[in-house]
This record gives structure tokens, sequence and C-alpha cells, in this order.
């Protein structure tokens, strides 16, 4: 499991990517992108995320509901 994008509410502002303390999310074309094999799943990048564009996704591809 790890952190995943939502690309239609991303707005590219970074600050995902800043929060991230594992580096596992770069920009690609204006896009945050998680790297899952980095991803710890701390939920810093949900937590500074303002467009609610990341969720956490299992295995199965499901939405998993965290809080």
């Amino acid at each position: 499991m790890s952190a995943f994008i939502l690309e239609k509410l991303c707005r590219g502002c970074q600050r995902c990517v800043h929060a991230c303390p594992q580096n596992a999310i770069l920009m690609v074309a204006h896009l945050a992108v998680v790297k899952p094999e980095r991803c710890i799943e701390c939920e810093e990048c949900m937590e500074v995320c303002m467009q609610g564009a990341i969720t956490f996704r299992d295995e199965n591809g499901e939405d998993i509901v965290h809080g």
C-alpha cells in the first residue's frame, strides 16, 4: 500500500513533494507522482495537500479510508 495521487485534483503545488520525508513523491509533467517502493505510509503528504488529491490504495486498487 502506498500513497496515490488523484490526477484530476492535483494542482502541482509541490507541497506533498516537500513534506515527504522519504522523497517518495516527484513531479512529472506538473503532477505529483508517488514512487510506491519509497512510500512509508506516514501520511505527511495527505496532511499538507490542500486539494485532497492524495489517498492510499491497497493491492487491489481500493481506496483506504484513514482517520
